[in-house]
């Protein structure tokens, strides 16, 4: 696709964030109660000049992993604070720009779009597979990067670490923590699209004259803005997250987080593909000379412009509560027992649209469905599309959670261990409020709902009136709880060989109630739009592992082989289930759960004095228990269809010199339905939104006089979208580049002032495209920001 020029989103620093009025008014209000505790000032914090960015991670800081990174026989990568910072990254899915392969390819189904941070990974859709501090963090919401400290991308069998997962991998968040130190460090940001940013984060240490002691930790931050390229779309949120920490130094650790979000957002539907390369005219192609072939030159429309309406919102909040404990017995063995209670409200409503064709009479379809319309095709500026597709929903999910951990390192005659161990008890709920679409029926009466007047195609008015919106009463509410046992071990034969490896195994049970409107053919003896409710549920065992054999030809380096499991039960991404022998959903209470075994070869050294981690592997992912629908009944559906991915994974850390640091990483994904029909529209075997090459990389060089240059640049390679029927749509995007820069000064000990530039060379592409193809995201535009940011 040509005429899309690479557009990622703009960068700017973080020392934490804040925003304009709002971040002054947390400076001010949180500065002087930091000094006037004391009557003091803090001690000053300063980054060193002759020390280069260290992008480079030694351990986990998930205790499941028993080993360090050089040593463990998977690919993780993870995502430090300072390379976000230097970005300017503040949401996961910009963050997870630094892992190659990973992003937000998939808009959503149809009219239906996707939000917060929909991720696909290697294949296959990860959004339900993020977790912070090992926890699972449900929601379909885009999560801030102010309180994190790092990300760690786990690629590979996900099952033993987490429980039911994504076939090919899951995220973990690490969040800050309070710190035996004094710091406050500061950042005000603006930018392109009227940005504005800030955020503090204040460390105050509360020790004793032993050393032993509490501390707290205060991370906030808020943002208002728009989205560079884009016509109203905006985000506007605010957080904060304070944490106080008890014993520290001691045998005896109390941990209490807290964190509240509010996000205030305008969503985007993407803009329609017409003009694209591949596209064509939308028509059935039975209709011959009938089609409007005119329609295969029409010109793109101006990719800022907007479908939805001025009514158009996304509110989330978010409320997280959670309390840790650790005791250590020995300094070997150590207890770990964590408590959380998560709850996410998010309302929302997108007025999309689809560009269809002409009905198979050849006459524009009924009133109200999806159209592209031509009343005067020599005259684009009267062409038309309908909002037939209002998007809603009012969705809350909840999780309690407990967490029992025990890690210890023993010996067994001439074998050392390092054991992990633990139970998890997990109850997860979703519940969901229906609503009528325009002109539903309920009753056997139309509702008189209303519906958005048409758009201009190439001149689209959001400040429009007509839809409104009605609960339906169609509800719905999902429960699953879980019972995990788990336990991990590296055990050290000698000096060259380890074998590291884990078992899994969970019980759980899903409930589902829910009520839809009936139709005329799926309840013939009702009124069209009565309620029909139905309560359904699954239980069962899910047994997962893993293991590695690790030979280790230096001290700094690995050599290994590895194979691991991962189980996804029907219900597990998203709560609900369908009715045993009916339909395609994997979420049928007959069906089995979907299964992943992957293997691994690769090798990890750490090279220059151990400043800079090289890694390298070879991966192969087989997903059985897939729906394929039967090619001679088509009422019937089996679990027969197997998908591969394999591949290679580079990556490259830290420091090559005191002064010039790097983060790259470089992927191939070669994917193949194995077993089952092709499921992209143009029939190729490949998998849907991933890039068979994948390419990312970001350095940093710091002068000795203060300033730091650093630069980006960003590959992902063509992808094809799924098939649904749809006619004339692009089936695929093309491959893309974006390039990045940023440079900051150091104009004290206490402040720096950082100037992010995304999308350098103003590359058109597409990020994301809709199932359908109607429908992508274009990629942002050259963007700027720039940060002050203080430390004392």
């Amino acid at each position: 696709m040509a005429y899309i020029k690479s557009r990622k989103h703009a960068v700017a620093r973080a020392v934490p964030h804040l925003s304009g009025a709002a971040a002054a008014t947390l400076l001010a209000l949180a500065a002087p109660a930091a000094f006037a505790q004391t009557g003091r000032a803090l001690p000053e914090v300063r980054v060193q000049d002759s020390t280069a960015a260290d992008y480079k991670t030694d351990t986990s800081a998930n205790p499941k992993f028993t080993a360090p990174l050089v040593n463990t026989p998977q690919t993780i990568q993870v995502i430090k604070e300072q390379i976000i910072r230097e970005q300017g990254a503040t949401t996961l899915t910009e963050a997870l720009r630094n892992t190659a392969g990973v992003g937000t390819f998939f808009l959503g189904e149809n009219g239906n779009t996707n939000t917060g941070d929909a991720v696909f990974m290697r294949g296959f859709d990860s959004s339900s597979s993020i977790f912070v501090d090992g926890i699972r963090d449900l929601g379909s919401v885009s999560r801030d990067m102010f309180n994190i400290e790092q990300v760690e991308v786990v690629k590979g069998p996900s099952g033993t670490d987490v429980g039911r997962a994504s076939p090919t991998g899951y995220i973990n968040l690490v969040t800050k923590k309070p710190k035996l130190e004094d710091s406050f460090l500061g950042s005000l940001g603006f930018g392109s699209a009227d940005y504005k940013r800030g955020s503090i984060d204040w460390n105050k240490s509360l020790s004793s004259a032993n050393g032993i002691g509490a501390a707290f930790r205060l991370n906030a931050a808020m943002e208002d803005g728009g989205v560079p390229g884009r016509d109203f779309v905006k985000n506007k949120r605010t957080a904060i997250a304070p944490s106080i920490a008890l014993g520290l130094n001691s045998p005896t650790r109390f941990y209490f987080d807290y964190l509240h979000v509010d996000q205030d957002n305008v969503p985007d539907g993407g803009v329609p593909t017409i003009g694209l390369p591949s596209y064509s005219n939308p028509d059935p192609v039975a209709l011959g000379a009938r089609r409007r072939s005119f329609l295969n030159y029409a010109a793109p429309v101006d990719p800022k412009n907007f479908y939805g309406t001025a009514y158009d919102f996304n509110k989330v909040t978010a409320d997280m509560f959670t309390a840790r404990v650790e005791h250590d017995f020995t300094p070997d063995v150590t207890l770990r027992n964590t408590t959380r209670y998560g709850k996410t409200k998010q309302d929302y409503m997108l007025t999309s649209f689809m560009l269809a064709g002409l009905a198979a009479t050849g006459r524009p379809p009924a009133a109200g469905a999806a159209f592209l319309d031509t009343p005067i095709p020599g005259l684009p500026a009267s062409w038309t599309v309908t909002r037939n597709s209002p998007t809603n929903k009012n969705q809350e999910n909840t999780i309690f959670v407990n967490q029992t951990n025990v890690t210890a390192k023993f010996n067994t005659g001439s074998l050392s261990h390092s054991l992990s161990a633990g139970v998890e008890l997990i109850r997860e709920e979703q519940s969901s409020l229906g609503y009528f679409s325009p002109g539903a029926t309920f009753n056997g009466k139309v509702v008189q709902n209303g519906a958005w007047p048409v758009a201009n195609l190439y001149a689209p008015n959001p400040y429009v009136n007509g839809y409104n919106r009605m609960l339906s009463g169609a509800d719905s509410k999902g429960v699953t709880n879980t019972v995990g046992l788990y336990a991990f071990d590296t055990v050290k034969l000698n000096e060259q060989w380890q074998i590291t490896g884990g078992l899994r195994f969970d019980h759980y049970n899903t409930s589902f109630q829910s009520a839809t409107l009936s139709t005329a053919t799926t309840n013939p003896g009702l009124p069209v739009g009565t309620l029909v409710p139905s309560s359904l549920k699954l239980s069962d065992n899910l047994f997962t592992g893993k293991i590695g054999v690790v030979y280790k030809p230096a001290k700094n380096g690995s050599i290994y082989a590895a194979y691991g499991t991962s189980a996804q039960p029907p219900g597990g991404a998203n709560f609900s289930l369908s009715a045993a022998g009916t339909g395609n959903s994997a979420a049928r209470t007959d069906f089995l759960p979907q299964k992943a075994k992957t293997f691994e070869v690769g090798t990890k050294w750490d090279v220059l004095d151990d400043k800079l981690s090289l890694t390298g592997a070879v991966y192969r992912t087989d997903v059985t228990n897939e729906v394929v629908q039967d090619p001679t009944n088509t009422a019937l559906y089996y679990q027969s269809g197997k998908k591969r991915v394999q591949g290679i994974e580079l990556g490259v850390a830290g420091t090559i010199t005191e002064r010039w640091g790097m983060s790259a990483g470089f992927t191939t994904m070669d994917t193949k339905v194995q077993s089952g029909p092709n499921v992209t529209a143009d029939g190729t075997n490949v998998l849907t939104y991933t890039p068979k090459n994948s390419f990312t990389a970001w350095t940093t060089y710091q002068f000795p006089f203060g300033l730091t240059v650093g630069g980006g640049a960003r590959y992902n390679g063509k992808l094809h979208r799924g098939t649904d029927g749809a006619v004339g749509t692009p089936a695929y995007i093309d491959s893309y580049w974006v390039f990045d820069a940023m440079a900051s000064y150091r104009i004290n000990k206490n402040i720096d002032i950082q100037l992010n530039i995304a999308n350098l060379f103003d590359k058109q592409y597409a990020a994301a495209i809709n199932k359908s193809g109607y429908r992508y995201t274009p990629g942002t535009p050259r963007s700027a920001k720039i940060t002050a940011n203080f430390a004392f």
